[in-house]
């Protein structure tokens, strides 16, 4: 049976592949440097953006990209408010405290960071002046840990909280991809992330290719440090083409106007959406309402294993009752018949 561990686990989409083995043979300038690759990658970003003054680079992974953003916000004294179970706070071995900076949680346990819950860790924060770390930044993930999508109404209060107190926004985009394919993005663009965000990334690795993230950097006062930041922190490629060849096909239109990027992000979507329903049609109890790639389930630990020995799925945690909140994630490789599959396995459970 195919997995539905991660939407990683793949290698990448054949177009993204066809156009490596296309250019292999090229030489150019390394570090994404002023090769034809990732400048044209740089101009379709920017044109998807609606942007022509934001610059973009380019970082290896996820957390690279986190490290960059988030410090790259930061003074000394200064930390970041996330939700208690931001990327950056739980899933990322302390890499910001590792570069002397302070996570500073709240309390919101919907994966959606709130503008009561972040108030509420800024006024503890200021309260006692210089004695304690300042917030400086918002992170939020696009989707969330927990399979949420942020709507436009709700992603605007925040950035509205924030600009109120002059606090940065960075948009940790790993799954930018399904978010900005689902019908919960409740007019939420990539254009308005780009205008509201300081900076944010377009998540590679997790939607097709075989690594690599787009770092869109709006505020200017950030453009520069973030440059020196990548190879700071280890996150600059000698061979950077390969981001650039592959950014360059994911956000190239066909004549439809699409994007490869965007259509592997709705497959992945919509086979998430057939495993929901599925599951749901044959009375396993669903844990909230993820209209992403990201499915949760609350099952009982025999079925939990089971499905966990079988489809690779990862339980999460262990509540109270003795049930397990258990993740099922779809990716630009799986196909209808996968979740067919996985759907007559559970018919058994």
């Amino acid at each position: 049976m195919r997995m539905f561990r991660n939407d990683y686990s793949e290698g990448a989409a054949p177009e993204i592949l066809e156009a490596l083995v296309a250019t292999n043979a090229e030489q150019h300038v390394g570090y994404t440097e002023g090769d034809p690759h990732c400048e044209r990658a740089r101009a379709l970003i920017r044109a998807a953006c609606g942007r022509e003054d934001v610059d973009v680079e380019f970082c290896v992974g996820g957390t690279s990209a986190n490290i960059v953003g988030v410090t790259g916000m930061l003074r000394d004294w200064e930390g970041v408010i996330c939700t208690r179970d931001g990327h950056i706070n739980v899933h990322e071995t302390g890499a910001i405290a590792a570069c002397g900076r302070t996570v500073l949680a709240t309390r919101d346990a919907d994966g959606f960071l709130s503008p009561e819950e972040a108030e509420r860790v800024w006024t503890f924060q200021t309260g006692t002046g210089r004695h304690m770390t300042r917030p400086a930044a918002v992170y939020i993930s696009n989707t969330t840990e927990l399979g949420g999508v942020w709507g436009k109404e709700r992603f605007d209060a925040l950035c509205d909280w924030a600009e109120r107190r002059g606090l940065k926004v960075f948009l940790d985009g790993a799954r930018l991809g399904s978010a900005l394919t689902s019908p919960a993005r409740d007019g939420l663009t990539l254009e308005h992330i780009a205008r509201r965000t300081s900076a944010f990334y377009i998540g590679g690795t997790k939607n097709g290719l075989l690594f690599g993230e787009a770092m869109v950097i709006s505020d200017p006062g950030l453009k520069e440090s973030f440059g020196y930041l990548i190879k700071e922190r280890g996150g600059l490629m000698a061979k950077g083409r390969l981001l650039g060849v592959q950014f360059a096909r994911a956000f190239e239109r066909d004549g439809a106007g699409d994007a490869l990027y965007w259509r592997l992000a709705r497959n992945a979507n919509e086979c998430a959406f057939k495993l929901r329903e599925g599951l749901v049609a044959l009375d396993f109890e669903p844990a909230g309402d993820a209209p992403s790639n990201q499915q949760f389930f609350l099952l009982d630990p025999e079925i939990a294993a089971a499905f966990a020995e079988t489809a690779g799925c990862e339980i999460f945690e262990t509540l109270p009752d003795g049930r397990q909140l258990t993740r099922f994630v779809c990716s630009w490789a799986t196909k209808p018949e996968d979740v067919d599959e996985l759907l007559a396995f559970a018919r058994t459970l």
